[in-house]
């Protein structure tokens, strides 16, 4: 069975930083694009930042500059590196891969269980 486990979340004051990280775990071959989304109350999930397998990445506008993903495929693990946090930045932050290779076959469009950030002084 695979699990992502996200965290690293909590209160921070505005201007403030936090890393998020997010491990993998269960019989896993390989991980195909991680991610990271969130959702505030009353807004939709939206992504945040995602990085393939050979470390390319994108982010949503909001974060460009001051936010940055990474991931070490030998610990299964992505990492999202938050700073210059501000209010709009608060939000439920979700782990995703679009496909993981298991032992067992393939699992699609795998989500963590949120690990809540708040920014807010």
């Amino acid at each position: 069975q695979v699990q992502l486990v996200e965290s690293g979340g909590g209160l921070v004051q505005p201007g403030g930083s936090l890393r998020l990280s997010c491990a993998a775990s269960g019989t896993i071959r390989s991980i195909n694009v991680m991610g990271w989304y969130r959702q505030a109350p009353g807004k939709e999930r939206e992504l945040v930042a995602r990085i393939s397998t050979s470390g390319s990445s994108i982010y949503t506008e909001s974060v460009k500059g001051r936010f940055t993903i990474s991931r070490d495929n030998t610990k299964n693990t992505v990492y999202l590196q938050m700073n210059s946090l501000k209010p709009e930045d608060t939000a439920v932050y979700y782990c995703n891969t679009d496909k993981i290779r298991t032992a067992q076959g393939y699992v699609y469009n795998y989500w963590g269980q949120g690990t809540q950030v708040t920014v807010s002084s």
